[in-house]
């Protein structure tokens, strides 16, 4: 049985966003570098960029990049800023003139802007749902720091300054940018980059996460050994929670995030020992769980974590359950022994997942699993760029087609479907890697299915952490749900077969409340109570429900992330952003359940 009670109006508008949540860096930067000088028998005259004094760009060249779909006015300001000489430089340079809008110039009419949205047929409908994920590469292109004013002689870009180069490098690798300029105060605008990265890491005092992944690709492997010295000094222990020293809820500098990302354990890991020292007064009933992005802001996981009594967050990512990246931070009251793991067990690589997209996976694409799966998905006006630039270039494809593809199909978690051709997956395979039912958002239309899933939990993460209460609640639970979404929570209990007598439910989103609601009509027995809206639950209500139930028997839910991941800077402000902000109902809400039924008790 469903019930909907506070039907409140909602006057405010959220601007909504999508975040990448740091998992997949954009279109790196060439590397300016001169090519070895020809001999003095052989010398020619030659420009800054390499090329000869009045010599042309090659017209096969410039013909290749338009096929792929750049515009040939930019193809040309490209081969005149770094010559022809790279063709995956070139490509490169192409790619990042494609993410800042503003450095075009008189390209920008018919500029290749990168797809992140649905087709164009797809219906404009209202947005009103929290975007958790990926929420700003959609909406910010040309938001962002341009790579330069795009006013420059005959509409291409002026050089930056060295400077400036060093610091957008440094910037890109995910370091702060006054941190960067310190580095290049300290250490000379002639220093290698390696040593800067070093110097930055030895300065900072574990004060900024850094995604891994992004930092790799741009530093490369020669300078791998200066971030591994740096994330032992950063990581719970070394590793092994057994060894880390004891959680104090420090407050004040930021809490790393440990490698590997595998909470305080993981199914079929050895047995290891966690110590978590669990303050009085967070023991008291009823159980609580809280989700959010771990790749936040600066100092937003010490702030989580001092507001729910300094508890220790546990860091997972669900590569570990299933075939897709999701690293999240959770923190509970939840005991940590004698979790089990949802049956059957979910396969962890994508050919496990999904056999038939083997036949035409090209060997020079490794990936063996999904990146984090995002709230928008690529265009078919994306895949078709795809297609013809594999269709023009050689088989093999060239290094540069290859770097350009494996990109955006990294991206765009894009799969391949045919000769040459990739496609994004669909909302059947989404709600597989993520533990729903089939079928579990049918109804919604495609632009709110993707939202609703990149918003949601994980089923299996969350069902392991969850799976302790079965022997505790063998009766049945009261539960508390807070920013529900597509109910991530109530389908990992009801497959964990803890059957839920009353479920309150908060959220939103129409879309997501509606395949809550039709999920719950034909699985569930127990009532389904829902609000619209958290800032309305308010301490009388909370107690009338309370009195009503007997009391709640878990808390669960994540607020919304819009504001503590991304790489838009301008809405990436930390817990006090207009959505993320809702994180302080979280608490108010559960410090007012936790004050109620002790009292009562």
């Amino acid at each position: 049985m469903a019930v909907m009670v506070d039907l409140v109006s909602d006057n405010d508008e959220f601007e909504l966003d999508e975040d990448n949540d740091g998992q997949v860096g954009g279109s790196s930067y060439p590397v300016l570098r001169n090519a070895d000088a020809p001999g003095p028998s052989t010398l020619v005259r030659q420009d800054a960029v390499g090329m000869a004094n009045g010599a042309a760009p090659s017209a096969s060249l410039v013909g290749m990049y338009v096929e792929m779909g750049f515009p040939k006015e930019m193809v040309l300001k490209a081969v005149k800023e770094i010559g022809e000489r790279d063709e995956s430089a070139l490509l490169s340079l192409l790619l990042a003139y494609t993410e800042n809008d503003d450095s075009v110039g008189s390209c920008s009419t018919s500029r290749r802007i990168p797809q992140r949205v649905e087709d164009e047929e797809e219906e404009e409908e209202e947005d009103d749902a929290f975007d958790f994920e990926d929420w700003d590469d959609a909406v910010d292109a040309g938001q962002r720091e341009p790579y330069s004013d795009g006013s420059g002689d005959e509409g291409f870009l002026e050089e930056m300054s060295q400077w400036d180069k060093q610091i957008k490098s440094l910037v890109d690798m995910g370091f702060p940018e006054d941190e960067a300029n310190m580095a290049l105060r300290r250490c000379g605008m002639d220093t290698p980059m390696h040593v800067l990265v070093d110097s930055i890491y030895a300065s900072q005092a574990d004060h900024e996460v850094l995604d891994e992944n992004r930092f790799s690709s741009c530093v490369g492997r020669k300078k791998a050994r200066f971030t591994e010295d740096s994330k032992k000094r950063k990581r719970y222990g070394g590793g092994a929670h057994g060894s880390q020293s004891p959680w104090d809820g420090g407050h004040e500098e930021s809490i790393s995030l440990p490698k590997p990302m595998v909470g305080f354990g993981l199914p079929g890991d050895r047995p290891r020992s966690v110590s978590r020292l669990l303050p009085a007064h967070s023991m008291r009933a009823p159980f609580f769980y809280y989700e959010n992005v771990a790749l936040a802001t600066k100092g937003a996981w010490a702030e989580i974590s001092r507001c729910l009594y300094g508890i220790e967050p546990e860091f997972v990512d669900s590569k570990y359950f299933c075939a897709a990246l999701r690293k999240r931070g959770y923190i509970h009251n939840l005991p940590t022994e004698g979790r089990s793991v949802l049956r059957p067990i979910p396969p962890k690589t994508i050919f496990e997942a999904f056999p038939q997209y083997e036949t035409w996976w090209p060997s020079w694409d490794q990936r063996r699993q999904f990146n984090c799966l995002q709230t928008c998905m690529a265009s078919a006006k994306l895949t078709e760029r795809i297609h013809r630039a594999l269709a023009n270039s050689s088989d093999p494809p060239t290094q540069a087609v290859q770097k350009y593809v494996l990109e955006e199909c990294r991206k765009w978690n894009l799969v391949w479907i045919g000769k040459n051709k990739v496609a994004a997956l669909d909302s059947l395979e989404m709600e597989f890697l993520l533990g729903y039912p089939r079928d579990h958002t049918r109804g919604a239309s495609k632009k709110k299915k993707d939202k609703c899933l990149g918003n949601s939990f994980q089923v299996d993460t969350v069902a392991f952490h969850l799976s302790v209460l079965k022997d505790r609640f063998p009766c049945g639970m009261n539960v508390l749900s807070l920013f529900s979404g597509i109910g991530g929570a109530e389908v990992a209990l009801h497959k964990l077969g803890i059957r839920m007598k009353t479920v309150v439910s908060v959220e939103i989103c129409d879309a997501s409340r509606n395949i809550l609601r039709t999920w719950w009509d034909q699985t569930q027995e127990g009532t389904l109570i829902e609000f619209r809206d958290v800032q309305s639950l308010t301490h009388e209500k909370i107690a009338s429900l309370i009195r009503q139930l007997g009391g709640f028997d878990l808390v669960i839910g994540g607020s919304p992330c819009n504001n503590l991941a991304g790489s838009n800077r301008h809405h990436r402000v930390g817990l006090e952003g207009d959505q993320s902000v809702l994180f302080r109902d979280y608490v108010r809400i559960l410090n007012s359940v936790k004050s109620i039924m002790a009292n009562v008790g």
